[in-house]
């Protein structure tokens, strides 16, 4: 049996090959315009992928019943850019973290932090640029701007990594990152105001 947002489908899941088929069927339903999914449970158990496409390992000789819950895209987006605050907090903290750790000669710990850090900036960067391009475009040059005075920050910082110059890379993390984290946490904050204004028309 498969239900979609407490509603029985039509759908069998005899029908498909494996839960990956199943879920890109589902999604192009009509009733899932719009909607992104937010929860998937296999069995009665959540499911949620270890590696990309592993829903495309799961055969359906295997599954009884499949539930899928979604939410409007314009209210996880709401949630999304609600959240993109903390996150530029969590990249300040993080920075300070690895700049400490660079000063004391711990360069082992400081260069994995470093790295958490740089994927965490590269996810944040990601997901801010879709949501302005949906909902706040006409933000184009201040973000642009911003987003090049990154880009420059990260190639030197990738530089003075190759050079392996530790107190230089501490003092990027110390003097310039944590500035632009703090100008990314308005820059979130302005972009969520404006994704509830566009929401709410």
């Amino acid at each position: 049996m498969i239900i979609v947002d407490g509603n029985k489908s039509s759908k069998a899941i005899g029908t498909f090959d494996n839960l990956e088929q199943m879920l890109s069927s589902l999604v192009q339903e009509e009733n899932m315009e719009g909607r992104v999914i937010t929860d998937v449970i296999v069995n009665n158990e959540a499911f949620s992928e270890i590696y990309p496409h592993q829903a495309e390992d799961i055969s359906c000789d295997f599954i009884s019943s499949v539930e899928v819950r979604s939410v409007p895209s314009s209210e996880l987006a709401v949630d999304i850019a609600g959240e993109l605050d903390k996150v530029t907090r969590m990249m300040g903290h993080g920075a300070r973290e690895v700049s400490r750790l660079f000063r004391e000669a711990s360069d082992t710990e400081a260069l994995e932090l470093l790295q958490d850090l740089l994927d965490v900036t590269r996810d944040f960067m990601n997901m801010l640029g879709d949501l302005r391009q949906r909902y706040a475009k006409e933000e184009s040059s201040e973000f642009s701007e911003k987003t090049d005075k990154l880009s420059s920050l990260l190639s030197e910082m990738g530089d003075a990594l190759e050079d392996e110059d530790w107190i230089l890379l501490a003092d990027m993390l110390e003097y310039e990152f944590l500035p632009i984290c703090a100008d990314w946490g308005q820059v979130s904050e302005r972009l969520r105001d404006k994704i509830i204004k566009r929401v709410a028309q």
